[in-house]
């Protein structure tokens, strides 16, 4: 797999972006959840707390589909499929390290102290065949001046 797609979504991958994860309920149904993650050696990494509804999916139904994306320009986006590994383990650091990322560091530390009394299970869904998109190549032309108008569909000119 070619790997470019990291770089051209660096920013996303290590910004506080929007995510949303799919599990599958027993008749067959997608439960699509906010989630925080960060992408760490390779793979995507998800904190769930144990008992959540979504690991009982995931036992029955161990497919899965991830979403991050941009909510401002240029809109990026990558969707990544499949059976993600379920680790578990302690996941103070990494829920720390995850909830730094939309918190700021302090806050994170806090928010895994916080919830230390809650286990989780780190869920690590790897980008085989990621779907990647960058809407920047659509969007229109922003002005560059002060001043600047639109003469045409994706044209900018001074006036």
């Amino acid at each position: 797999m070619s790997e470019d797609w990291t770089e051209r979504l660096r920013s996303l991958l290590e910004a506080p972006s929007p995510a949303v994860l799919t599990t599958y309920r027993g008749d067959g149904s997608a439960l699509v959840s906010p989630v925080w993650f960060r992408f760490a050696d390779g793979a995507f990494e998800v904190v769930i707390v144990e008992g959540d509804v979504k690991l009982a999916h995931l036992a029955r139904d161990p497919r899965s589909a991830l979403v991050v994306f941009e909510a401002v320009p240029p809109f990026r986006g990558i969707e990544v499929r499949g059976e993600p590994e379920l680790v578990e383990k302690d996941v103070t650091q990494e829920r720390a390290s995850i909830a730094g990322r939309y918190l700021g560091a302090e806050a994170g530390l806090r928010f895994a102290a916080e919830r230390q009394a809650k286990p989780g299970v780190l869920l690590r869904l790897g980008p085989e065949s990621p779907r990647v998109w960058d809407l920047s190549a659509i969007l229109p032309a922003r002005p560059t001046e002060p001043g600047a108008s639109e003469s045409g569909p994706g044209r900018r000119t001074a006036r």
